[in-house]
């Protein structure tokens, strides 16, 4: 009689202590885990073979992996248990456990000191740019001599020395290119480190969608206000520039 294959597969525990959770937001997004806490630490179960030798909880700290067999906890490759199964736990889905909490934040220019650090990293999904952040040092002489078709789709504002474009196609200007998610403007080729982060940051920072939240690479953000912005012309782009130059 053939063996239950059932009865072969690996069940995944785990521990990390309650004053490390919100390093957990690394595998928030891993619906099948479940999570439960006792006393000073966290338990979690449910892992997949794979998420099991996955980089994401290699990086936790103090976090221990266990293999679970007839009751006890064997830590990976051990041959005499660490410690019996827990029982009594209250199990929650560790998307629904886990709340992202965001504190109280000054954003208004790019450089501000946050007590938590938002972290961008590379994206592999294929992204359209639809922003372009330029300095107005190496943009000045090129734009006044594009024709009118050029400009007409695109919306622009001045930031500083710099000048930001929205709008496609866009200019072929040096600078830094951005693309859109839930109305922020990221660095090309990049996407927030927690997927679930992007609208929880909305609703913190932009809350009414009366503007975009742009970012640079380090994770710091300017919210730029739709008013703010104004239709693309050479006259515009003149008017601004001799502005800002009295000023």
């Amino acid at each position: 009689m053939a063996e239950d294959s059932s009865k072969c597969l690996k069940e995944f525990w785990a521990e990390i202590p309650r004053v490390d959770e919100d390093f957990l937001g690394s595998i928030r997004d891993w619906k099948n885990v479940q999570i439960a806490v006792d006393d000073e630490t966290i338990w979690l179960k449910g892992f997949t073979d794979e998420q099991a030798v996955a980089s994401e909880i290699q990086q936790l700290p103090d976090f221990i992996l266990y293999e679970l067999r007839d009751g006890l906890l064997f830590r990976k490759d051990a041959l005499v248990p660490s410690k019996k199964m827990r029982t009594a736990l209250l199990w929650i889905p560790i998307d629904k456990a886990l709340q992202l909490r965001l504190p109280p934040s000054n954003q208004n220019y790019f450089g501000i000191q946050e007590q938590i650090q938002i972290k961008l990293k590379e994206s592999d999904e294929e992204q359209t740019v639809i922003a372009l952040l330029s300095n107005i040092a190496d943009i000045k002489e090129t734009i006044v001599t594009l024709p009118k078709f050029k400009l007409e789709k695109i919306q622009w504002t001045l930031l500083g020395d710099k000048a930001l474009f929205i709008g496609v196609p866009l200019l072929s200007f040096p600078g830094k290119a951005y693309w859109t998610k839930d109305k922020h403007l990221l660095p090309a080729g990049l996407d927030f480190e927690f997927k679930n982060v992007s609208m929880l940051l909305q609703q913190k920072y932009n809350k009414e969608l009366e503007g975009w939240l742009l970012w640079d690479e380090d994770g710091n953000s300017i919210l730029i206000k739709d008013s703010d912005f104004r239709p693309l012309s050479i006259s515009s782009f003149r008017l601004t520039e001799k502005s800002r130059e009295w000023n």
